[in-house]
């Protein structure tokens, strides 16, 4: 049933049986009991709890989030689990806060401990690429939050053993997974047995930022709001929301396969040149259109402090512009076709050099310096450009929000149970958002194209990437009864190709059938 889930509070559970599908259920019985076993193994006491916290597939609504348009993830059965136990003393407040922080898999995962002094803030250095970085910006996140409540709030030591089996620069969202289980890990062990999930998914949000990533919003929404079964759409404008959209039961059913490229795509790592850089040519492209049309940009929740939906709102809040023909503003939490066709139809004369714009022409439309608009855009999230493609990341936002609304409406109202082209119209729709990733907002890379191709000429309905790009993950709407066949023609066309000897083992981690997931738990 369609609801918000914004006022929910995260699910406190005592057994495990409602999060995955009844496939998985055994081996991730014997997963926890594994985690806890190695807790006590490591530490000579029982975990008090574990927090947990999924990875996503995001099915359509690629890299808008961070301009503020909607979103349609969910969150996959894949996620990170932290045991907790907190210190027994209660004689912390004036103490350092200690935190060993240690890996079911100490070999690839190195053991780190955090000392935070009284009243400060775990340190992160975000020019060093280490998986405890992701701790302790949730850490951060979640403190930060308590002291809003009690300025004099001081945390718990605590121990904390981690095990994620989201793929790391797989393109489902392994980072925020981690920094939304380490904050609700952290709040639960100082005292706070009810978490609201807005509150978890606002601080993540800013928390991940901390660790060099210029995050939008969607990956965290997805781990905490998810509801299993469903789909999530998630608005960022005027403010954070969120609701479980149920998929249509039809015949056949819908059903996703997820296809990992193994093209390690770490948003960290390549952050200036692809990631980061997209959000600073997305804000630009912005800022240097409202200067066209003489709109002033409000601030907004955009990772540097506006965003094309602000344009958006700035140009249609009043009804009308002298630029284009009046529009009616619609609801607010769902952007308005015609406003988005409008906008879109203004790119191509407001941002016309199709080579890219060098910073010294950005800053001249701007009438700013050089130097201020690099120490505005370029400084808090490093990039690495010459060129700066604004036109063709405004034609990717824009379209790609008109994608979600028909996506959306899709969804929510089937022409019926029977309906036989509405697998193909929604297959249709994720095919177009992967050519404009491919082409406008070049963000694919040929093995994702590739697997993408293998799918639809096995009978996929609709292939794309998922997640940053670069590499990562693709997602498939396919037919129920081909699931075998689009297998089959991506190990013997891809997999076997990419690495004939590929294991079995391997395998099985590439390709997933995903049903939508369950989001964070403690």
């Amino acid at each position: 049933m369609t609801g918000s889930t914004m006022e929910e509070l995260v699910p406190v559970v005592n057994w495990i049986d409602g999060l995955y599908p009844d496939a998985n259920l055994l081996s991730q019985k014997d997963r926890w009991q594994n985690l806890l076993d190695h807790f006590e193994e490591k530490y000579g006491r029982e975990a008090a709890f574990v927090a947990r916290s999924p990875g996503r597939v995001n099915l359509i609504g690629e890299h808008i989030d961070y301009s503020l348009y909607d979103v349609i993830p969910m969150a996959i059965a894949a996620d990170v689990l932290i045991a907790v136990a907190p210190s027994l003393s209660k004689e912390h407040q004036n103490a350092n806060t200690v935190i060993p922080m240690l890996n079911i898999n100490p070999r690839k995962y190195k053991p780190s401990e955090c000392t935070v002094p009284p009243m400060g803030r775990a340190d992160i250095d975000a020019t060093v690429h280490e998986w405890t970085n992701y701790f302790k910006a949730g850490f951060n996140g979640a403190i930060d939050l308590l002291r809003q409540e009690n300025p004099d709030f001081s945390p718990c030591s605590m121990d904390i053993l981690v095990d994620g089996n989201v793929p790391a620069g797989g393109g489902l969202s392994s980072s925020a997974a981690f920094v939304c289980a380490s904050a609700l890990a952290v709040l639960r062990a100082n005292g706070r047995d009810s978490v609201k999930k807005k509150e978890l998914v606002e601080l993540a949000i800013v928390s991940e930022r901390a660790v060099g990533v210029n995050s939008g919003g969607m990956d965290q929404s997805a781990s905490v709001f998810s509801v299993k079964g469903d789909a999530l759409s998630v608005s960022f404008s005027p403010q954070l929301f969120a609701e479980a959209i149920p998929f249509p039961k039809i015949n056949p059913p819908i059903t996703f396969m997820i296809a990992q490229s193994f093209v390690t795509a770490d948003k960290y790592v390549t952050a200036p040149r692809c990631y980061n850089l997209r959000v600073v040519e997305c804000t630009l492209a912005a800022e240097m259109m409202a200067k066209d049309l003489g709109v002033e940009l409000k601030d907004d929740p955009g990772p540097l402090g506006s965003s094309l939906r602000g344009l958006q709102h700035a140009l249609f809040a009043g009804g009308k512009t002298e630029r284009i023909p009046p529009v009616t503003l619609g609801d607010p939490q769902t952007p308005s076709e015609q406003q988005l066709e409008s906008m879109l139809s203004m790119v191509s004369e407001l941002l016309e050099y199709e080579r890219g714009y060098t910073r010294g022409e950005i800053a001249m439309n701007l009438s700013i310096s050089v130097s201020t608009l690099e120490e505005k855009y370029m400084t808090k999230f490093p990039v690495d450009a010459d060129l700066f493609m604004l036109g063709k990341r405004a034609r990717h936002v824009f379209s790609e929000a008109l994608r979600v609304i028909a996506f959306k409406e899709l969804l929510r109202n089937p022409a019926s149970a029977e309906d036989p082209d509405l697998l193909l119209r929604l297959g249709a729709l994720m095919n177009e958002t992967q050519t404009s990733c491919r082409e406008i907002y070049e963000c694919s890379c040929p093995e994702i194209d590739q697997l993408c191709t293998i799918a639809r000429e096995a009978g996929a309905y609709g292939s794309r990437l998922t997640g940053a790009g670069w590499g990562g993950s693709t997602v498939h709407l396919v037919p129920k009864g081909e699931v075998d066949t689009i297998r089959d023609a991506w190990i013997e066309g891809y997999y076997r190709v990419r690495e004939p000897e590929i294991s079995d083992e391997k395998l099985q981690e590439a390709i997933i059938v995903s049903e939508p997931g369950q989001g964070s738990v403690m």
